[in-house]
C-alpha cells in the first residue's frame, strides 16, 4: 500500500472522529511513514523540531500518535526502557522483535513455526486469536562480545591478584 493511499485512509479515519487532517497532522503522518525505524514520541518530536516548516507542538505529536495507533496505522512496542516505541505497520508483514537489554537495539524477525505454535496454543485454550506481540529480550551479538571481553579482563585481573 502506498503512502498516499494510507493517507487517504487516515483522513477517512479522522472524519469518523470528527477531526481533520491539519497541516501539523499531515507533517507528523509524513514523517512517521518516511522512517523504517522504531521511534519514541520524543524522538519524533525532535525530528519535527529539526525540520523546517510550521511548528508542531509536543501535545500534537502525542495526540496524533495516539490517533495513528487507534486507527491501526502504527503499533507500539514496549522495549522495557520506560517509553513506548512506534512503527508503522500498514503494508508490512507481521513480525516479532528481539530487544537488546544493553544497547536497546531492536531486530525484527519472522518464524512461521512460532506463528503456528501460537495459533495452536490459542486454539487449545479456546481463544479466538485477534493479534499478538512477541518480544524476546537478551543481548545482541555486539553486546555479547563486549560482555565476554569484559569478563575475560576481569578473569585475567583476578588471576593476577590470586597468583
Amino acid at each position: 500500500m502506498n503512502q498516499s493511499a494510507i493517507q487517504r485512509q487516515f483522513e477517512r479515519f479522522l472524519k469518523t472522529r470528527a477531526l481533520k487532517l491539519t497541516h501539523q497532522r499531515r507533517r507528523i503522518f509524513e514523517r512517521v511513514f518516511a522512517t523504517h525505524e522504531h521511534f519514541s514520541a520524543e524522538t519524533l518530536y525532535g525530528w519535527m523540531r529539526a525540520e523546517t516548516g510550521s511548528a508542531v507542538s509536543r501535545a500534537t505529536v502525542y495526540r496524533t500518535l495516539s490517533l495513528l495507533v487507534e486507527g491501526e496505522f502504527l503499533e507500539t512496542l514496549d522495549a522495557g526502557k520506560g517509553e513506548l516505541l512506534y512503527e508503522h505497520v500498514l503494508g508490512h508483514r507481521h513480525h516479532d522483535h528481539l530487544v537488546c537489554i544493553d544497547c536497546g537495539k531492536i531486530e525484527e524477525f519472522s518464524d512461521e513455526r512460532i506463528e503456528t505454535a501460537q495459533r495452536e496454543a490459542a486454539l487449545r485454550k479456546g481463544f479466538t486469536l485477534q493479534y499478538h506481540n512477541l518480544r524476546l529480550f537478551g543481548n545482541c551479538a555486539a553486546c555479547t562480545k563486549k560482555r565476554e571481553r569484559v569478563a575475560e579482563i576481569v578473569r585475567r585481573a583476578s588471576s593476577k591478584v590470586d597468583g
